[in-house]
């Protein structure tokens, strides 16, 4: 590990709080920056303390440019479950930032190859992602990003696992539903940007946390290679941070 930063909370809600610091260190250096988001219930508080610090005058994403993780391929953008419909809803909606300066990859692309070359072709354009944000799977997958044999590089399409897909169940009628392909940034695109914040609750994660950061690094377990970015600030809980027993790793 080359420069991992670990701040441990009390609850997901401080967890949020804590993550909106390190967005606000990056958008008062750099008013024009670009976000990477994720989606899930984990960064739900961070979007909520986001949106409450702009409205207290805090914070001001109206330079801000974003772009996320991935998307469900089949699902139009106003779906329910879209993660376009989730950034609308739990954080788009509720700050000032302009919808053209929002990317989320396109779910129902005719040509799959060329909505991912756009894709990173417009953060490149932007000039790179100044701060990531990323989940951790249960089984240590970041983005959409599953366990294989070899770091997938850029934005790419993926079968998804079908534990994956299990503990992605709960937010559809049922498992039957969720669709079975997604588009996801790919490994190299996280490891370029600039700076990584993850964020990591409950303890039915600590045994993947310990093993993507203490553990070897390796493609069944593609958190692990965060273990070699210059600047990765790891965010969790309690639960997560005690069931891990990292205490005496660090």
């Amino acid at each position: 590990m080359l420069h991992l930063k670990i701040l441990k909370a009390e609850t997901a809600v401080e967890v949020g709080r804590l993550a909106a610091d390190q967005f606000q260190e990056v958008m008062a250096a750099k008013p024009a920056c670009v976000l990477g988001l994720a989606t899930g219930s984990t960064p739900v508080p961070l979007y909520r303390e986001l949106a409450a610090r702009e409205k207290a005058g805090l914070l001001d994403f109206t330079r801000v440019r974003s772009v996320n993780l991935d998307e469900y391929k089949g699902l139009a953008p106003d779906h329910p479950q879209s993660y376009r419909h989730f950034m609308q809803e739990n954080l788009f909606d509720h700050i000032a930032i302009r919808p053209e300066n929002t990317m989320v990859p396109d779910g129902l692309t005719q040509d799959v190859d060329a909505m991912c070359m756009a894709y990173e072709r417009a953060i490149e354009d932007w000039g790179g992602i100044d701060l990531q944000l990323l989940g951790l799977g249960h089984d240590g997958h970041i983005g959409f990003n599953e366990p294989c044999d070899h770091f997938p590089s850029w934005t790419h399409e993926v079968a998804l696992a079908e534990s994956t897909r299990r503990a992605n169940a709960r937010f559809f009628a049922s498992e039957a539903e969720v669709p079975a392909a997604a588009y996801t940034m790919g490994v190299g695109t996280v490891m370029a940007a600039r700076r990584v914040l993850m964020l990591v609750t409950g303890a039915d994660k600590a045994e993947i946390l310990r093993r993507a950061f203490f553990g070897p690094v390796t493609p069944w377990v593609p958190a692990s290679i965060l273990q070699f970015h210059p600047d990765v600030t790891l965010i969790c809980d309690r639960a997560a941070w005690e069931g891990a027993g990292m205490e005496k790793e660090v």
